[in-house]
């Protein structure tokens, strides 16, 4: 498999149109695929197994790829939308991946299995001794955020808190920025917020730090099912070197080291191939609360 995806890649690279760097072809020294991540843990290990994946992904299809992490899911989005395109592959969260589909047609292609399943839940964190039961206790509370663009951080909760009759906009005292879920669970716990959201269960995390972590911190409300975040590729990408790259990713997903890179990554167990449709019913439920996708551009 190794050999022949390696040689359909050389030819594809022979033929794909000249693009940048002095008209250097893309996925060569000159002129590397741009593969944007966004840390939703430690940047550092984020960085670790994004670049593992890379040089699997080189070995596997004969192309060259460079890593960009991000600070934030604004600046991913911006990185695939931009004219030309700082990077042409991406791992957006689900709603930044909806975002930049609405933007500049970004298009999904893999989506990532965790636990066996391709589609995650929320939590809403908080102290066991706060006296916050729910979303509905928040009014007045500072609550921590991974990232203004965080699917299970801060889309979904804003919209629980607004079901719940809690004005995310007006009703908190203060709104955190904490970087990461990682960070969001540590200003809980030590109490520089009242409350927070995140994935489940990034209270794991800081257990090797904060041993009683899973005991001091309570989770009082779970969202409804997210689906998860993957890989897409800019709008009018070459198909077929797309496809290599598909391909490629998905081999490696089978074996042992990439099994790795994927965990160090991102925490993702697989890749599954799915399209842009496997998004519509997360769609329908923005849609739903009267967001409006094209408003956040």
């Amino acid at each position: 498999m190794r050999k022949t995806l390696r040689t359909l890649a050389l030819g594809l690279v022979a033929v794909v149109l000249l693009a940048g760097c002095g008209g250097a072809q893309l996925g060569t020294e000159n002129n590397p695929i741009t593969w944007a991540f966004v840390p939703s843990g430690d940047t550092g290990t984020v960085t670790t197994g994004a670049e593992e994946l890379a040089a699997l992904l080189e070995d596997e299809t004969g192309l060259v790829f460079d890593i960009l992490v991000t600070t934030e899911n604004a600046s991913a989005i911006e990185a695939m939308c931009s004219d030309p395109p700082e990077a042409q592959m991406s791992s957006l969260n689900t709603f930044s991946y909806v975002l930049a589909n609405e933007r500049c047609g970004a298009e999904t292609e893999l989506v990532a299995v965790r636990f066996g399943s391709a589609s995650y839940n929320g939590q809403l964190i908080a102290r066991a001794d706060s006296g916050i039961t729910g979303w509905g206790d928040l009014a007045g509370k500072t609550f921590c955020r991974a990232d203004p663009l965080s699917t299970s951080s801060w889309i979904i909760p804003s919209l629980s808190m607004r079901a719940a009759g809690v004005d995310p906009d007006t009703g908190l005292a203060e709104i955190v920025d904490a970087g990461s879920h990682d960070a969001v669970v540590a200003a809980v716990y030590n109490g520089d917020c009242d409350a927070g959201a995140t994935y489940v269960d990034a209270r794991s995390t800081l257990e090797e730090e904060k041993a009683d972590v899973m005991d001091v911190l309570a989770v009082l409300e779970l969202t409804a099912d997210i689906p998860n975040d993957g890989v897409q590729f800019i709008k009018g990408m070459d198909a077929e070197m797309k496809q290599t790259i598909v391909d490629a990713l998905l081999a490696i997903a089978e074996t042992e080291e990439g099994q790795e890179a994927l965990d160090t990554a991102y925490s993702w167990n697989a890749l599954e191939a799915l399209g842009d449709d496997f998004y519509d019913p997360f769609r329908q439920v923005l849609q739903a609360s009267g967001m409006n996708i094209s408003d956040l551009q």
